[in-house]
């Protein structure tokens, strides 16, 4: 995202550590959603199961305090500026410049991902954690993809990569 994500809406689609679940103790989200945060994105969430307390208290709670909770008095939900939870996957995406799938709901494979390109700032950037979308017709649509396992978009190939 040429090379910083600070300021850039980023669209988390997926917060569950998997699929028909509202669980998230030990979600891979909740790790990529502190280092965007820490980058100073703005983060915009998505998942059908998850309520929006349980995303922002695990985002306000250290890992340390994940496995002993014993300890804690009183986790609280911190307010972020830069975080919220909608819960319209089309409504995340407006104004945002990129994507990523961090939950293999199965919702995900049927969105309309031209409305939700259309209503994007260009380029986009969709990170598909999941293995979820058909990368071509992904590419077809506009977006610069990255997919777990799968060969990058030709012209991202021969960049020259930062030391």
């Amino acid at each position: 995202m040429f090379n910083t994500v600070s300021g850039k809406k980023i669209v988390v689609l997926g917060f569950a550590f998997k699929k028909d679940t509202w669980d998230t103790k030990e979600t891979p989200a909740i790790d990529v959603c502190h280092g965007l945060l820490g980058d100073k994105a703005h983060l915009t969430i998505y998942d059908p199961q998850v309520i929006e307390d349980q995303i922002k208290q695990d985002l306000a709670t250290s890992k340390f305090d994940w496995d002993h909770l014993q300890h804690l008095v009183s986790a609280g939900v911190t307010e972020k500026t830069n975080l919220s939870v909608i819960k319209d996957p089309y409504e995340t995406a407006k104004g945002a410049h990129g994507v990523c799938i961090l939950t293999e709901w199965n919702e995900f494979k049927s969105l309309d991902y031209q409305k939700i390109y259309d209503a994007m700032e260009k380029p986009v950037f969709f990170f598909d954690g999941r293995n979820v979308v058909n990368v071509q017709a992904m590419r077809k649509i506009g977006f610069i993809v990255y997919s777990v396992g799968k060969p990058l978009d030709d012209w991202i190939k021969d960049l020259p990569t930062a030391a």
